[in-house]
Order: C-alpha cells, then structure tokens, then sequence
C-alpha cells in the first residue's frame, strides 16, 4: 500500500457521517481522506483497509486505497471550526481512496448491473458483516458506467466490541436483508466456492498484513492482555477470525439465500 502526504484540504464531503474530506496528496493526486480523529475513530480506519483489501481480492472494483500523512499545521487554513477540531484530532497516519472525478451515486432505479455482479457483492458484504449497502445509502458509484464500492468503514461490525475471539464467526448477517441488491443476487451458488477460494490463508494475512502498527495499537489501547494487546496478535485475530468465517461460509451462505428467496 502506498503512502502519501496529505498537501492541501480541498473540501468536506458533508454527506458522509464522519465527514471525510477530498484532499490533495504530494503526488499531485486526489484523494477522499478518512480522518482517524472522527467519531468512528481508528476502527473504521481498519475496516476500510480491510474490507478494501478483501473487496480487491474478490475482483471487485474498488479504489485505490493509500495510507495519508495529515499535518495538523493544514488546520490552519480552514475557516470552519469544526473542520479545524477534525484536522487537529487527526493528525499523523489517516486513510485515503482514489477521488474518482464525476463519479455519480448509484441509483437502483435507474443504473442497471448484472446478476453475477450483484451476487458477488452480496457475498461480499455477507462476508465482512458490511451494514451500509441500502437502498437509503448504496455506498456505490458509477464511474465509466461500470460500479464502484466505496465507505467501508461500518464493516466489519464484530470489531466493535471483541476481546480477539468471535464466538459464533459463521453467524448469518441479518442485516443483508436490506442490502440494495438483494433481490438481484440469483447466482450465490455459482460464485460461492469461487469467491472463497480467492480468499486463501495467505491472501487473508496478506490483507492484514497492510494495515500498520499503528492502527492497531490505538484500536486496542484499552486491553493490557489478550490477543488486542499488541499489533501482532490484533492482527493475527483478524486472519483467525476470516479464516473461521470462510470455513462455515455454508451457514451465512444459505442464510442469504433465503433472504433472496424471500424477495421473489
């Protein structure tokens, strides 16, 4: 993953709950910077590299993500306050994606995607337990006519309140039931064993092993012992955790194809 320096805050992105910001990085780049001093704090940071980094495993399109160097020096040139707080609480490591230039917001009445793009993206979100793909908020752009995910920072909703261990890893996602593009995803049974033999141990802890020290020492700041105490092992649950999840895929897989049947 590369890592950029964020050179100049261009303008808040105020539809976004955390409000992200584009900025543009020392490589001339643009780039949507999720800040660490938000109020989803560091774990949607590690969702966003995780989540992305499973979704481009997958095949899926997402956009490039980097990790960005914040000044809090930047805060200076704001005129909002509260732009201001946001740079100086987040100074240090943050989080961007590719700025994808005229993208629009994916609209279910009118854009139109396939059947196997649907199911794909279903399982996915199935997968890293990713509440935010509604209908009210598809988090998926058009760009070249072709759809985009984007905002994964609500993924991975286990991480929230763990000490390391999951106890029921193949839980159903009971909130797929929502999903956007539920009633699309007809061929679950033809991309399952593809999709999850992409997802091999080794990719898993290659996923892991992109997200820095950093991240994972303040997501765990509040546990002096277990498998949180210490990036190593933070990272390490992660890796378990998929691996678990993937290997009883067969109980959140048919769950999902119920809910599907359900929508006919």
């Amino acid at each position: 993953m590369r890592t950029i320096t964020v050179n100049r805050y261009v303008t808040p992105l105020r539809e976004g709950g955390s409000m992200p910001a584009i900025v543009e990085g020392d490589d001339l780049g643009t780039y949507v910077l999720k800040f660490r001093g938000a109020g989803q704090g560091v774990r949607a940071l590690l969702a966003e590299i995780i989540a992305g980094g499973i979704a481009h495993a997958l095949g899926l399109p997402v956009p490039e993500i980097v990790l960005a160097q914040l000044d809090t020096a930047l805060a200076q040139t704001e005129p909002d306050p509260e732009i201001q707080d946001l740079v100086r609480a987040s100074g240090g490591m943050n989080v961007g994606l590719d700025y994808l230039s005229g993208a629009l917001n994916f609209d279910p009445a009118v854009d139109v995607v396939s059947d196997d793009f649907a199911s794909r993206l279903v399982w996915f979100d199935a997968l890293v337990g990713n509440v935010d793909r509604t209908a009210r908020n598809t988090n998926l752009l058009m760009w070249h006519r072709k759809p985009w995910l984007i905002d994964h920072g609500a993924a991975l909703t286990f991480h929230h309140a763990w000490n390391g261990v999951v106890a029921q890893p193949a839980k159903p996602f009971a909130p797929i039931a929502d999903h956007v593009l539920l009633a699309q995803a007809t061929a679950l049974a033809q991309v399952d064993a593809e999709l999850a033999a992409r997802l091999t141990p080794g990719v898993v802890t290659g996923i892991l092993a992109e997200v820095p020290d950093e991240f994972l020492a303040l997501a765990g700041a509040e546990h002096a012992e277990g498998p949180l105490s210490a990036p190593a092992s933070h990272r390490q649950a992660y890796v378990d955790y998929f691996r678990a999840r993937l290997a009883g895929r067969e109980t959140w897989v048919n769950a999902v194809k119920g809910a599907v049947d359900a929508c006919a």
